[in-house]
C-alpha cells in the first residue's frame, strides 16, 4: 500500500496537477492540506472520476484537509478537528479508517511571525496534537499521522539552517515539541529510512529555490510501532514541484506491506 501526503496550496489552482499526479503515481491513500476552499466547493466528482473516494474538512480561503482512498478500499470518517480547544474553528485535522489503517491528516499552523499570537497558537496546537497522538501511538491497530507539520526537525532538513534562525518552523520551542511527539514512540518514516541524507519536501517560490534545490523538509509521515514494522520504502515526488503552476510542496509518500 502506498500512502502519500500533499500540501496542494490551493486546490482550485492545483486540481489539474493533483489529478495528473493521482493518475501517474496512483497512491492508495492521499492526504491533502491547505485546500483553501469551503466544503461545498470540493471537487468530489473529479476526484471520484479519478478513482478515489474522499472525505474533507474545508475552510473559506484558508487551511482545509482531505483524505482520499482508492475506490477498492473502505474509507470511513472517524472525526474532524483536533480536540482540546472548542473555540478553535480552523480546519486543520481530519481522521479516518482506511481498511484496518487509522489515518490522521493534519496541517499544523505555520506560526510566523514569531514571537506573537500566531506562534502561541502553533505551540498550543502542537500540545493538543501531542495529547491526541498519545492516545493513538500504543493502539494495536496501525496508525499514521501525516501532513504538513510546519516543523523542520534538524539542520539536516534544511538547505541553509542559518536562514531559518528566526522562523517559527525552526525555533527551538517548535523542534522540542516535535521531539516530544516522536519520543512517544512514533517513527519518522523518511528520516528513519534515510538517516544521513538531505531530503526536502518544500521549495519556496522565491530566489529560484527549486532550481537551486534550496529546500526544507516540512511534510512528515509518523507511524506507530504496529505500522512501523510494515514500512518498506519512502520518497518525495520532487518532479511535481517542477510542473506548471505548482504547489510549493511536493507529494511525499511511503509504501507499507499489506
Amino acid at each position: 500500500m502506498k500512502i502519500a501526503t500533499y500540501n496542494v496550496n490551493g486546490l482550485n489552482a492545483r486540481l489539474p496537477s493533483l489529478l495528473r499526479w493521482l493518475q501517474e503515481e496512483a497512491p492508495d491513500v492521499a492526504c491533502l492540506q491547505e485546500m483553501k476552499m469551503i466544503d461545498e466547493k470540493f471537487p468530489s466528482l473529479a476526484i471520484m472520476n479519478a478513482g478515489y473516494n474522499a472525505i474533507w474538512h474545508g475552510q473559506k480561503s484558508w487551511n482545509g484537509v482531505a483524505i482520499l482512498a482508492k475506490n477498492n478500499l473502505e474509507l470511513n470518517e472517524v472525526g474532524r478537528g483536533l480536540p482540546g480547544d472548542p473555540e478553535d474553528l480552523q480546519s486543520r485535522f481530519i481522521e479516518a479508517r482506511v481498511n484496518d489503517l487509522l489515518v490522521g491528516c493534519l496541517y499544523l499552523p505555520n506560526g510566523n511571525p514569531a514571537p506573537g499570537p500566531k506562534f502561541d497558537y502553533k505551540l498550543a496546537w502542537l500540545e493538543r496534537l501531542i495529547t491526541k497522538a498519545k492516545s493513538l501511538v500504543e493502539l494495536e491497530t496501525p496508525v499514521v499521522l501525516l501532513g504538513d507539520y510546519n516543523v523542520v526537525p534538524t539542520d539536516l532538513d534544511v538547505y541553509k539552517p542559518e536562514r531559518l534562525t528566526y522562523d517559527a518552523v525552526f525555533l527551538p520551542e517548535t523542534k522540542e515539541a516535535y521531539r516530544r511527539l516522536l519520543d512517544q514512540g512514533w517513527t519518522d518514516a523518511l528520516r528513519t529510512l534515510n538517516p544521513d541524507i538531505k531530503i526536502y519536501t518544500f521549495w519556496d517560490y522565491f530566489r529560484n529555490s527549486y532550481g537551486r534545490d534550496a529546500g526544507i523538509r516540512l511534510d512528515h509521515l509518523l507511524l506507530n510501532p504496529v505500522l512501523a514494522k510494515r514500512l518498506q520504502t519512502c520518497g518525495v515526488d520532487r518532479h511535481v514541484r517542477g510542473w506548471e503552476k505548482p504547489s510549493d510542496h511536493a507529494p511525499t509518500w511511503i509504501t507499507i506491506e499489506d
